[in-house]
């Protein structure tokens, strides 16, 4: 006999789900007022004039059994966000907090419902789709010395690739004010983060005032789908390289994730040469 847990009390219904959310903003309040750590808070016009890492990705996904207005409404939060992250200095010692620097999420302030995950279902949400922007920030800090020191992760197989794969496309997830996504600059210099939205692109760029003595990139190993209980899989394994720069030698080969990931698009849209029985 098969043993079934009881249901959280998040999983009773919607209202207890709002119900146990707010609880877990409160919490989060509560937790940043008493926090120690220095949050970034100044902004400059100026850019800084060293590009440590640069990523751009298309808005809009145009692809069977995507909903083109989320993706349009999605375009359009993650340019007010933007509006908020952009051209933030990060100081030595610092961190970079998602929800401190854009702030709450409200219909006056301009966001659409997009496309959101609650309780492990896509659905749709006020300010869907900022989840795009927050790995696009976190790609960007995995090609630097920069240390993450908040990260949570949510599928990355919310809908079918885009031409050639790219790891960690997605994946990082932010909920305001209870997940949050943050970095310190443990670095001696100055860092700045520049995001924008463009002809519906966003693009992304880290900037510094020096050059950093190493250079990076990500890879991913081992890449397939895999069936389990009748749902399917994203399975991979991705590392940070570190490389010296003057040299070009390899000096560290660290693992970033174990990607598990639940896929969330029609399976018959998975690429039958990734399907590993």
């Amino acid at each position: 006999m098969l043993w079934k847990r009881d249901k959280l009390f998040c999983e009773i219904n919607p209202t207890c789900y709002a119900i146990s959310m707010q609880k877990e903003v409160c919490k989060r309040h509560v937790k940043n007022l008493l926090y120690k750590g220095k949050i970034a808070k100044t902004h400059s016009e100026e850019k800084l004039p060293v590009v440590v890492s640069d990523y751009s990705c298309n808005l809009i996904k145009r692809a069977p059994g995507i909903n083109l207005t989320h993706q349009q409404n999605k375009a359009r939060n993650i340019e007010i966000a933007c509006s908020k992250i952009n051209g933030i200095v990060i100081r030595p010692g610092e961190e970079f907090s998602f929800w401190q620097t854009v702030g709450k999420i409200t219909k006056r302030k301009g966001y659409k419902e997009g496309r959101v995950i609650i309780a492990n279902r896509l659905t749709a949400g006020l300010g869907g789709g900022l989840c795009n922007l927050s790995n696009a920030i976190h790609l960007l800090v995995l090609h630097s010395p920069l240390e993450v020191v908040e990260f949570h992760q949510h599928s990355d197989a919310l809908g079918p690739d885009e031409g050639k794969r790219v790891p960690f496309s997605a994946g990082t997830s932010v909920s305001y004010n209870n997940i949050d996504y943050k970095f310190k600059n443990n670095s001696t210099q100055n860092v700045q983060l520049l995001v924008w939205c463009e002809n519906e692109r966003l693009y992304t760029e880290l900037r510094c005032e020096k050059e950093f003595p190493y250079t990076f990139d990500i890879i991913e190993e081992d890449h397939h789908f895999k069936k389990e209980n009748e749902k399917f899989y994203r399975n991979s394994k991705i590392y940070k390289l570190t490389f010296d720069r003057k040299t070009g030698k390899e000096l560290k080969k660290e693992l970033v994730l174990d990607n598990h990931s639940k896929v969330m698009f029609d399976y018959d849209l998975i690429p039958k040469e990734l399907i590993r029985e």
